[in-house]
């Protein structure tokens, strides 16, 4: 079978770097980060960070099994899988537990003097996110792994030259940044203060995103260590 162009093959890496970011995984995960924006802009970058993590794992399994020719058994993604599934359920935990806590807030109090008045105390609201862009970082990392081992059998399948492979894994890479940037977007708009007014709404979404991710992550395990 004669190679595709190197353009085609670049421009389906492109292709499916954006589709792969709509996996139900994927999905799950970041919204159960998302879900603590109250704005999207900070949620764009969570899915920025992750498409960034995602692709330093995709990019250095390729280095190690194109440049270097380390044989990684097949084996060995069917655990991969499963540690995503793990890492699934853990985001669900944690998730459900830190919206249980309410501890997405802190109050605490403090004196100001104005002038011509005297010190009287001033609540203030801090939200906590700080962390989340690294948090994203950490779960694209381990979301890597997952399925990595196969797009970089299927790259050195088709493509000739190192420079080539690892070019399209790069290409790849900036898909799954573009496409999950988008996701997180999405996916962040439900949660938004201005158009969630209700609390008892926001907690349906919320719990309701919790528990899938959970449900999703056990079948994730299932499916790679026991089925």
């Amino acid at each position: 079978m004669e190679q595709l162009p190197i353009i085609v093959l670049l421009l389906y890496a492109l292709y499916e770097g954006l589709l792969h970011a709509f996996e139900a995984d994927h999905i799950l995960a970041v919204t159960n980060i998302v879900s603590q924006r109250s704005k999207v802009f900070p949620a764009l970058k969570d899915g920025v960070f992750w498409g960034l993590g995602h692709t330093s794992t995709i990019f250095l399994i390729g280095i190690l099994m194109i440049l270097f020719k380390v044989n990684i058994p097949e084996h060995s993604f069917s655990y991969f899988e499963a540690a995503v599934g793990g890492m699934l359920i853990l985001v669900a935990t944690y998730r459900f537990y830190i919206f249980m806590r309410d501890e997405q807030t802190v109050f605490h109090t403090h004196r100001h003097e104005h002038a011509g008045e005297n010190r009287h105390p001033h609540v203030h609201v801090h939200l906590k996110g700080n962390r989340l862009h690294r948090t994203s970082y950490g779960i694209g990392i381990v979301h890597g792994l997952a399925g990595s081992g196969a797009l970089v059998v299927l790259v050195m399948t088709q493509i000739g030259t190192v420079a080539n492979s690892l070019l399209y894994l790069l290409i790849f890479g900036i898909g799954s940044i573009a496409g999950m940037t988008l996701v997180a977007g999405v996916f962040s708009i439900p949660f938004s203060r201005k158009l969630i007014g209700s609390k008892i709404l926001r907690t349906v979404l919320v719990l309701l995103s919790s528990v899938l991710c959970f449900g999703y992550g056990c079948y994730v395990i299932y499916e790679n260590l026991f089925a």
